[in-house]
């Protein structure tokens, strides 16, 4: 056992490469996963739930988009596939997992339009007319609240925020506390336990 959690910065769990098979929107994907990253063996449940449910991208997208807490990079592929236009930022604490997404991002042909990157590596005043995060609730309401503090005010002024967030952990609460925020915050979805929030300016 170690003290990893999908969150550490550098892991030192065991990589254990694997695949993660899924299929969104009529593509199948098959993505490259290891030890020590979000749910290293399948596309996690909230995840799945945001993709089918979110509005993807359309290829008319350009503007940046973001990918808050990519993991091995599921959700960064999906919308580099939606948006050929667009420039998909896929940000991540962990180490591994941004060189997991690096790897899969070229797997699905969309390296150069990729951009992989540790939290502070993202360039001041850059904003994004698309924000997805599955976040980290395991890092407690505290953390949960800067984390989207600190990212929310980066959208464009007619930016869109997906957020997928389980209803036990919290899902209902997140919505209230973005709402006093001042952000308008809609429950665009709820399947299988999962609140999808829609957050616009």
């Amino acid at each position: 056992m170690t003290g990893d959690h999908y969150f550490t910065a550098e892991p030192t769990a065991t990589a254990r490469p694997r695949e993660v098979e899924f299929t969104v929107a009529g593509r199948e994907y098959t993505l490259a996963s290891a030890g020590g990253v979000f749910s290293a063996d399948r596309l996690d449940p909230g995840t799945a739930v945001l993709l089918r449910k979110a509005e993807l991208p359309g290829r008319d997208v350009s503007g940046p988009l973001l990918d808050l807490g990519c993991g091995f990079g599921p959700i960064t592929c999906v919308l580099a596939d939606s948006a050929p236009a667009a420039t998909v930022w896929a940000v991540d604490v962990n180490q591994r997992a941004r060189e997991l997404t690096a790897a899969n991002a070229a797997r699905v042909g969309a390296a150069g339009r990729v951009r992989v990157a540790a939290p502070d590596d993202v360039p001041d005043g850059l904003t994004f007319a698309q924000i997805w995060s599955n976040p980290p609730i395991r890092i407690g309401k505290e953390g949960l609240h800067e984390l989207l503090s600190r990212w929310l005010p980066r959208l464009a002024p007619d930016g869109v925020a997906w957020l997928v967030i389980a209803r036990h952990l919290g899902g209902d609460s997140v919505h209230r506390w973005l709402a006093e925020q001042g952000w308008r915050v809609e429950r665009h979805a709820s399947q299988k336990g999962f609140r999808v929030l829609r957050v616009n300016r």
